[in-house]
């Protein structure tokens, strides 16, 4: 197929990276100069333009930073310039209200499209193992799928329009207050006395064992190699969860749900990018408090 892929960031140049891997012709456009020259050595063709990138495609995927890009790069510059029957699949974390505007467009426009927002991270985008999480019919998620898993490990229809981004917003406030969670109590082993490699060992085949636990320990030296052990450079920024955990509060207010613990974990992300650790991996928030206990 011939996919445009539109957004080369940390997430994008590797997925679409992947499609290339995968045999795919990849039309890629992003506003700098850089990404694009990666994207290149990636085998990529780039453009300067949307318009131009989606002209003659098979399909469109886009990682973009907010749901005003979105809306603003598909009204002006995809819809009625990529062929109408051309799949259209936006990956981007963003509100459920724009994603399903958007989509509501794309269909009135002619086109099959899905939300589809992804967990995993960098490393996971430049490996090909995210998950997607999938809002759409059941005709644009059978269109969508085949190219979604050759950037992904799984993909997961969630149902209607908008439930992709309502999956990855609730997944994400649950993984923003468990690594709160993990990290404090980390801190409090520590100050136990506890050696902490012996801790993890425990509580990693005991009832607390997490996923942020095993999988992202935010301590160094212990358990599987992370962002903690490269001095919290790299993976997922504290600035992207705080957006997410934005986007779940306002989900949150939006059908009146009680969220004790999601709203403490964006009060508390808050502060840690308010205090200028916005580019550091979120899990270095263990820092903060470990220095306030």
């Amino acid at each position: 197929m011939k996919i445009a892929f539109i957004g080369l960031g940390n997430m994008g140049g590797g997925m679409a990276a992947n499609l290339v891997k995968a045999g795919h012709a990849v039309n890629a456009f992003d506003l700098s100069g850089e990404a694009l020259s990666r994207a290149q050595e990636n085998g990529c063709v780039t453009f300067t333009s949307v318009r131009d990138a989606v002209a003659g495609v098979d399909a469109v995927g886009s990682m973009l930073p907010n749901g005003k890009i979105v809306a603003r790069v598909f009204a002006d510059d995809v819809l009625g310039h990529a062929p109408q029957g051309a799949i259209l699949l936006d990956c981007s974390t963003i509100d459920v209200g724009t994603a399903r505007q958007v989509t509501t467009d794309a269909v009135a426009a002619g086109y099959d499209m899905v939300d589809a927002p992804v967990s995993g991270g960098i490393a996971a985008a430049n490996a090909g193992t995210l998950t997607f999480m999938v809002g759409g019919t059941g005709t644009a998620f059978a269109r969508a799928e085949p190219i979604l898993s050759c950037m992904g490990k799984a993909v997961i229809h969630a149902g209607a329009s908008g439930a992709g981004q309502a999956a990855k917003i609730c997944n994400n406030m649950l993984l923003g207050a468990s690594m709160i969670a993990t990290c404090e109590t980390f801190a409090m082993a520590e100050k136990l006395g506890l050696d902490l490699q012996t801790f993890y060992d425990i509580s990693s085949k005991a009832s607390g064992q997490n996923w942020s636990m095993t999988s992202y320990c935010p301590v160094p030296g212990v358990g599987p190699t992370t962002p903690a052990d490269n001095a919290y450079q790299g993976g997922f920024a504290t600035a992207l969860m705080l957006k997410d955990l934005k986007l779940a509060m306002e989900a949150a207010q939006s059908v009146n749900a009680d969220v004790p613990m999601g709203a403490r974990a964006a009060e508390l992300y808050a502060q840690f990018d308010k205090a200028g650790n916005g580019g550091l991996d979120f899990s270095a928030i263990i820092q903060t408090l470990k220095d306030q206990a």
